[in-house]
């Protein structure tokens, strides 16, 4: 929580939201004096939450610090997110169960509808768990479903092919790793950051710790053909007790659309479930 509050603060130029660009400023971001005259806490109050040593901060206090910072929707429900789980949510030691592989008949029953469509089950974590034939080609020779359990987050940070199949992967990188923050549960996600800091480095802790919600874009792929498809993601949640998302990709233009058809031309395929 206090990692979001603080990378929030030093990404909001003072400007922005009416204040003076005074000199003299070590950062371009909002100071914690003007955060805290913003929001209505004590600077010693707030930079207790940054560093944090206060971890229990009561709702008004966290909807004045939005406020301070002009949080949007999506930003105020990841601050509430935070302070639930940095309020000792993820203070077992014990290893979590793994979420669920298991995907509901009536998801796959789902899944066949879009056939020969471009869609997979996934979780936060980055699991695929089930995919139509026309993701299969679309990742075809990317190595991301060689594995018998492929993990789209392990496969962007550990898989050297990952930089090279997606055009953006930064962009990539930054969505996979803001996604442990939201599950499928808070304990499981702290494992899984923690089990693959190790092997993917900086380029992982970084992201990782930034809290920052990363726009949306279109996702650019360089398909293994030589094309370059882009395409749009619709993310569908389904139930809680699944905590799994149905992702479906749409092409972004005519050319991609016209492109994955050649590709798609006499390739049949069905529904996989992994």
């Amino acid at each position: 929580m206090g990692d979001f509050v603080r990378a929030k603060r030093d990404s909001i130029r003072p400007a922005d939201l009416g204040l003076p660009d005074q000199p003299r400023r070590r950062a371009p971001g909002l100071r914690r004096t003007e955060l805290a005259t913003r929001a209505g806490v004590s600077v010693e109050y707030l930079t207790r939450i940054e560093q944090g040593r206060d971890r229990n901060p009561s709702v008004a206090v966290l909807n004045a610090i939005a406020d301070g910072l002009s949080l949007d929707a999506a930003e105020r429900a990841h601050l509430r997110y935070l302070a639930k789980i940095t309020g000792g949510a993820c203070a077992a030691h014990q290893r979590p169960a793994p979420p669920p592989r298991e995907v509901r008949a009536t998801v796959l029953d789902t899944l066949r509808l879009l056939e020969p469509g471009v869609a997979l089950v996934t979780n936060r974590l980055g699991d695929v768990l089930a995919h139509t034939s026309g993701f299969a080609l679309l990742m075809d020779g990317t190595g991301l479903l060689d594995l018998p359990e492929p993990n789209l987050t392990r496969y962007v940070f550990l898989d050297p092919a990952a930089r090279t199949v997606f055009a953006d992967w930064g962009q990539v990188a930054d969505e996979q790793a803001f996604d442990l923050w939201l599950g499928p549960s808070a304990g499981t996600a702290e494992w899984f950051r923690a089990e693959l800091a190790p092997l993917a480095g900086a380029e992982f802790t970084r992201r990782a710790n930034r809290q920052l919600p990363p726009p949306s874009t279109p996702l650019r792929i360089n398909h293994p053909s030589g094309t370059e498809l882009r395409w749009h993601r619709e993310v569908l949640e389904l139930s809680s007790a699944d905590a799994q998302q149905l992702v479906v990709l749409l092409p972004a233009d005519g050319e991609t659309a016209a492109a994955f058809e050649r590709l798609r031309a006499g390739r049949p395929g069905r529904l996989r479930a992994l």
